[in-house]
C-alpha cells in the first residue's frame, strides 16, 4: 500500500475531475468525472495502489465515495484562491493529527475509516506543513483548470502546459493587442 508524501498522487486525484472545455486540433474536449461510483473509486484506489475502506474487498460506498468527493472538491476551492477560507468548511471534515509512527518519530495522521482517503488527507497536511502545497496549482486558463504541479525554479509557472494553454493565452492577448 502506497503511503502518505507524493504530491503527484494528490494531483491526480484532483484531475479525476477534469473540467477541460476547449478545442485543440479541431477536438472538442468535454469535461469528465472519473470518480462517478463506487465501483470507479474502487478501481481508482487500486490503480494507485491504496486500499479501500474494506479489507474483505467491498466496493466502497456512498459514504465513503460522498466523502471522497467533498475532499476533492474542497481542495479544488482551496487551488482556486475562492477567498481566504476556501474550503475551509469542507475540509474540517478531514480532521489531522500527531500519531507515533514506530521509530520514536511522530507523523500527521487521519482517520477518516478509508485507508486510501486517509493517504490523501495525510499526503495533503504533510505537503502544506512542508511548504510544498504551494507547488500544486490549477492551470490559470479558466476552460482548463487541470490540476498540476508547478516544477519551475521560481514556483510561478501559471499553465499545466506552456505549449497549450500558456501558448493560447499569450496568442489571445497578442491578438487583442494588435486589434487595439
Amino acid at each position: 500500500m502506497r503511503t502518505a508524501g507524493d504530491l503527484d498522487l494528490v494531483r491526480d486525484f484532483l484531475n479525476t475531475l477534469d473540467e477541460r472545455r476547449f478545442t485543440r486540433h479541431g477536438q472538442e474536449h468535454s469535461a469528465t468525472d472519473e470518480l462517478v461510483s463506487g465501483e470507479a473509486l474502487s478501481a481508482w484506489w487500486r490503480e494507485h495502489d491504496l486500499a479501500g475502506s474494506a479489507p474483505d474487498g467491498a466496493e466502497p460506498d456512498a459514504a465513503e465515495l460522498g466523502a471522497v468527493l467533498r475532499l476533492r472538491t474542497a481542495l479544488r476551492e482551496a487551488l482556486l484562491g475562492a477567498g481566504p477560507a476556501a474550503g475551509q468548511d469542507a475540509l474540517a471534515g478531514f480532521p489531522v493529527r500527531l500519531a507515533p509512527d514506530g521509530s520514536g518519530r511522530l507523523r500527521l495522521a487521519a482517520a477518516t475509516g478509508s485507508p486510501g482517503l486517509d493517504v490523501l488527507v495525510e499526503t495533503v497536511a504533510t505537503a502544506v506543513a512542508s511548504g510544498r502545497w504551494s507547488r500544486l496549482k490549477l492551470c490559470a486558463a479558466p476552460e482548463c483548470r487541470w490540476a498540476f504541479h508547478d516544477t519551475s525554479r521560481s514556483g510561478a509557472g501559471r499553465w499545466c502546459s506552456m505549449q497549450v494553454c500558456g501558448n493560447r493565452h499569450k496568442t489571445a492577448a497578442y491578438r487583442r493587442r494588435a486589434t487595439a
